[in-house]
């Protein structure tokens, strides 16, 4: 189920960073590109929408982006070893003391159910691909704040006068 954009801004997500790659099929051929790529269409969610966003990913903490790294508003864990991003993720959701503002982004059904149970939403990783996608369009078709701007284009478009 997709949230509207409204109530989005006031919640902060849980990402399961495997499952939202795994929507992708290039994913397979490189995970540390298809994770650093998810990292920065994270941070542009984030950006887009002005929320707190964790992400943790399965593996080995990458050399760019290590364990507790904070990027552009994204929050980056792993597993730890010998455990699942999942068991991290039920940690999190645990020890989180605003449960019911909280977002889990995953398609894993256990974990989706045990958020459930403590109070959490869930979206569906396919779901929040989507939203993704649809922030990173949003980011692209907005000008850059270093863009120059054309006054005399400004001033027709506003009514201005050049007198």
């Amino acid at each position: 189920m997709l949230l509207g954009h409204r109530c989005c801004r006031l919640m902060p997500y849980l990402v399961d960073g495997n499952n939202v790659m795994a929507q992708g099929a290039e994913w397979r051929q490189d995970k540390v590109k298809a994770r650093r790529c998810l990292i920065q269409e994270l941070a542009q969610f984030v950006a887009a929408h002005r929320v707190k966003l964790k992400v943790v990913f399965d593996g080995a903490p990458d050399d760019r982006f290590p364990e507790d790294t904070r990027f552009k508003g994204v929050h980056i864990f792993y597993s730890k070893p010998g455990s699942s991003a999942d068991d991290r993720i039920m940690d999190l959701v645990r020890k989180s003391s605003h449960k019911r503002d909280l977002i889990v982004v995953t398609s894993d059904k256990p974990l989706g159910s045990y958020a459930n149970r403590h109070g959490a939403r869930v979206i569906q990783s396919r779901a929040f691909r989507q939203m993704l996608d649809e922030a990173g369009q949003a980011q692209q078709g907005k000008p850059s704040e270093n863009q120059p701007v054309n006054l005399d284009e400004w001033l027709d478009y506003f009514g201005g006068s050049d007198t």
